[in-house]
């Protein structure tokens, strides 16, 4: 965890992380845990999963922060770790909502026609 320990993100709201491997070694396995428990057909869990691991790797290889940052290439370290609570939120969710079901009923003709 080398670099230079920065004193603010510049974001209000968005306090810098001391522990950030840590932390991102930890909701992506949640993630992945999480995944794992859908269909392997899903679509969301096939993307998910690949975007995941991928990130993994380089919390798992790349110990410099602002090195990270640049190979994940979605903003600051904290965040990277913000998207993830929240992709950990949503997988949760989707295990609950089950999109990969078949729909309870046919949706009305027009549904997705506009403008009717």
């Amino acid at each position: 965890m080398a670099g230079l320990i920065k004193k603010t993100t510049g974001l209000v709201g968005l306090a810098v992380s001391h522990n950030a491997h840590e932390r991102l070694a930890i909701l992506y396995s949640k993630i992945l845990g999480s995944v794992q428990t859908m269909p392997q057909d899903a679509a969301y869990r096939k993307y998910t999963e690949q975007l995941i691991k991928d990130r993994l790797q380089h919390v798992e290889t790349e110990p410099d922060v602002q090195k990270l940052e640049e190979k994940i290439n979605c903003g600051q370290i904290e965040e990277v770790i913000f998207q993830a609570e929240c992709e950990l939120a949503l997988s949760r969710k989707m295990l609950t909502w089950k999109p990969w079901e078949p729909l309870i009923e046919e949706p009305p003709a027009n549904q997705w026609k506009w403008p009717i």
